[in-house]
């Protein structure tokens, strides 16, 4: 090799370097979120005093029939009227 070509390599050489080193990526930092205060909620009222069992549930009479009952007697009139289709 000689000296010019060697001169101009190292030349090369170091202006790589120095551009290399000149560079500096811009690190873009977001601004921090704003603050929301929130003020808390107030407290809830207290619940009504509930009335006893016995007054807020009506009482069933006895001519009514329980929900059983009147299935129980839906599902047998079904059945009789398509026995009855079926004659």
């Amino acid at each position: 090799m000689n000296k010019s070509t060697a001169i101009i390599l190292s030349a090369l050489v170091a202006a790589a370097a120095l551009s290399a080193c000149s560079k500096k990526e811009e690190v873009v930092v977001p601004p921090p979120a704003p603050v929301v205060i929130v003020p808390a909620p107030a407290p809830a009222p207290a619940p009504a005093a509930m009335p006893s069992a016995d007054a807020s549930m009506p009482t069933p009479s006895a001519s009514a029939p329980s929900a059983s009952a009147a299935a129980d007697a839906a599902v047998a009139a079904a059945l009789n009227a398509a026995s009855a289709a079926k004659k």
